[in-house]
């Protein structure tokens, strides 16, 4: 095999790929002639990375120079402006969810030109929200645990069109601060828990803008279920599920939320299109609710699973109260298109006649009890044995029709 002469721009093309390198001059020593082709690729290789390394490390241009300050900080953190020491109050160590589960000090700023900041351990700003990008902020009581725990939860105006962006989750426990975690000029003028403390500063801080710090309270929704992990406490949360994630639905005196799972969904009363309720089950129905986020968009439908049927009387006292229309008497509101309790004569009279697809539901389920009873009642042993094996069968089954039930609407559970 004649020895061909290496070339030293196949060598710098295939630098990183010694195998294809040493296939190449195997293939050129034993033909010669691919020689031209292999370089004329390999000299186009190299122009390719000599080209994108010009331009990431090209200059910009000095109009672009002249309006920073300094070069830009590491990890795309995102140059800010800073606070004056006294405009803000801090709190150290604060658990944030969402965007990222990260540890970071909390910045509230007090002037209204101000907001929130996150600030990493090398005193980087990862979030920055103004005060007058804010939409709504909520303080929601998280299920389920031994100890009381509270999520914070942000959404700006631009989590309306973008309902998967913009987001800000933190958790405070409902403990008294140590020392060092609070800034002290607020501990000054203020005692309490974290969440008393957040609550009052950021209340204080949204005052020119006409908003406050939404959080649940029995005017608008208590569950009705007992709370296993703190006996006595009221519960303002439904449990549901949204496709294969479990999470908690909180009806709001602004809207509903569910969360907590990334991302949160956010229906402000103005995007709600209708609520109603499907699968009725005899424990459990869904919770369907019907948004346009603007004039442009196409209706969207979120559907909310397994619901507990005990917690239907106050959801559905909820809907009315707020004039959300309920898509299982669509036709009779039509005309009304935000109005549940607006129907006036004879339409009212049908409404409440009908009640809803789920009280309908229930009705009937009642209905047909009633007549399983009135059938036991009624029933004869001694003419029993002509109609479909009556007699000690039939006695069988009619001592057992709430586990029979209970069986079938189990099985359709699941199914859900």
């Amino acid at each position: 095999m004649p020895k061909v002469a290496k070339s030293p721009g196949i060598d710098q093309a295939f630098a990183q790929r010694n195998d294809l390198k040493h296939y190449i001059h195997e293939a050129i020593a034993k033909q010669p002639n691919l020689k031209p082709l292999f370089e004329a690729i390999s000299d186009h290789i190299n122009n390719t990375v000599l080209r994108q390394t010009s331009a990431t490390i090209q200059p910009e241009p000095a109009s672009k120079k002249r309006k920073l300050d300094s070069p830009a900080p590491a990890r795309n953190v995102a140059p800010v402006p800073k606070w004056a020491p006294d405009s803000f109050y801090y709190f150290n160590d604060i658990s944030f969810s969402i965007p990222q589960r990260k540890k970071l000090k909390l910045d509230v700023g007090k002037l209204p030109e101000q907001g929130i900041r996150a600030t990493n351990a090398e005193g980087e700003v990862e979030l920055d929200i103004k005060w007058a990008d804010i939409r709504e902020i909520t303080c929601l009581p998280i299920p389920e645990k031994a100890h009381a725990a509270y999520n914070f939860c942000v959404f700006t105006n631009a989590s309306r069109d973008s309902p998967d962006t913009e987001q800000v989750v933190w958790t405070v426990q409902d403990a008294i601060p140590k020392d060092d975690s609070v800034d002290p000029k607020l501990k000054e003028t203020v005692t309490g828990t974290y969440r008393w403390l957040l609550l009052t500063s950021i209340n204080e801080a949204l005052k020119p803008y006409n908003k406050s710090v939404t959080i649940p309270g029995p005017s608008e929704f208590v569950s009705q279920l007992a709370q296993a992990h703190r006996k006595g406490e009221m519960a303002y949360h439904v449990r549901s599920f949204r496709g294969a994630k479990d999470g908690y639905l909180f009806l709001l005196s602004s809207g509903i939320i569910w969360g907590f799972k990334k991302p949160l969904e956010y229906f402000p009363f103005d995007v709600i299109e209708s609520v109603s309720y499907t699968s009725v089950l005899q424990r459990t129905f869904n919770l369907n609710i019907a948004i346009r986020r603007s004039s442009d968009d196409e209706t969207q439908e979120f559907e909310f699973s397994m619901v507990d049927q005990a917690d239907f009387g106050g959801i559905d006292a909820y809907v009315k109260r707020h004039s959300l229309q309920d898509a299982s008497m669509a036709e009779q509101r039509r005309a009304k298109r935000l109005n549940v309790n607006g129907v006036k004569g004879q339409d009212a009279e049908q409404g409440n006649d009908a009640g809803g697809e789920l009280e309908k539901a229930a009705r009937e389920a009642q209905d047909m009890e009633d007549e399983d009873e009135e059938d036991d009642e009624n029933f004869d042993p001694g003419s029993a044995g002509e109609s479909e094996g009556e007699g000690s069968e039939s006695g069988e089954e009619g001592d057992e029709p709430a586990n029979g039930d209970a069986g079938d609407d189990s099985e359709d559970d699941a199914d859900e």
